[in-house]
């Protein structure tokens, strides 16, 4: 069964050929829907865990479109080195903080459960990460780095922020990516433009599907 949505039937692609887009927007959201499903920069293992990270963070189970690939957006982004113009002082860059991470997170769940991550059930895996979540994980595989500044300030922005960055992610809010050129006219609370999704309110969700069928 799949999970209900306040958007139904709502695809922020039909915008595609739309003036909601220019080419520059075009190019970029084409780049992301062609994200590779194999890693460019991290090894086997990385990106084992990576993957069984990315489910734990923002778990995927809908049926009514194709999952993001989290797993392969960050590796691009590793790939590209794409920082983030700033970084925490005690945070080694982008590059080497999440190297050193995954192969931390294999140690740890190595030490508590003989196996690497993403060999473990969803249970432990959600427990280990509460607990570098509170600040109860640390190491000599973590290399001087703190495992709790590593979760709460690269593995939760970069997954939920390449998460919100991907158009499946924006059909399922409703958002109808940049606002360029067209912009958004009606800025006023609970005002909507034509080109915007509409949001199925309890008793009007055949209304709201219509509607979507025809956002362009």
């Amino acid at each position: 069964m799949s999970t209900p949505t306040r958007y139904p039937d709502y695809d922020v692609l039909r915008k595609r050929q739309s003036p909601s887009w220019d080419e520059v927007t075009r190019s970029v959201i084409d780049e992301r829907l062609k994200t590779p499903s194999d890693p460019c920069f991290l090894d086997a293992v990385q990106w084992r865990a990576l993957e069984a990270l990315c489910a734990c963070i923002v778990p995927q189970d809908r049926q009514d479109r194709p999952p993001v690939p989290l797993a392969g957006m960050l590796d691009q982004r590793l790939h590209k080195n794409s920082g983030d113009g700033f970084r925490h002082a005690r945070l080694p860059p982008l590059r080497d903080a999440w190297r050193i991470g995954l192969a931390a997170l294999d140690a740890e769940s190595k030490a508590r459960h003989e196996l690497p991550f993403a060999s473990l059930d969803h249970d432990r895996q959600v427990a280990l990460l509460k607990q570098l979540q509170h600040g109860e994980v640390a190491g000599s595989a973590w290399h001087g780095m703190d495992a709790q500044l590593f979760f709460t300030q690269r593995v939760l922005p970069d997954i939920c922020g390449a998460y919100y960055s991907h158009p499946y992610a924006w059909s399922e809010i409703g958002f109808g990516g940049p606002a360029n050129p067209r912009g958004y006219v009606r800025m006023y609370y609970d005002r909507r433009d034509p080109w915007e999704a509409v949001e199925a309110k309890p008793g009007q969700e055949q209304r709201a599907r219509r509607e979507n069928r025809r956002v362009r």
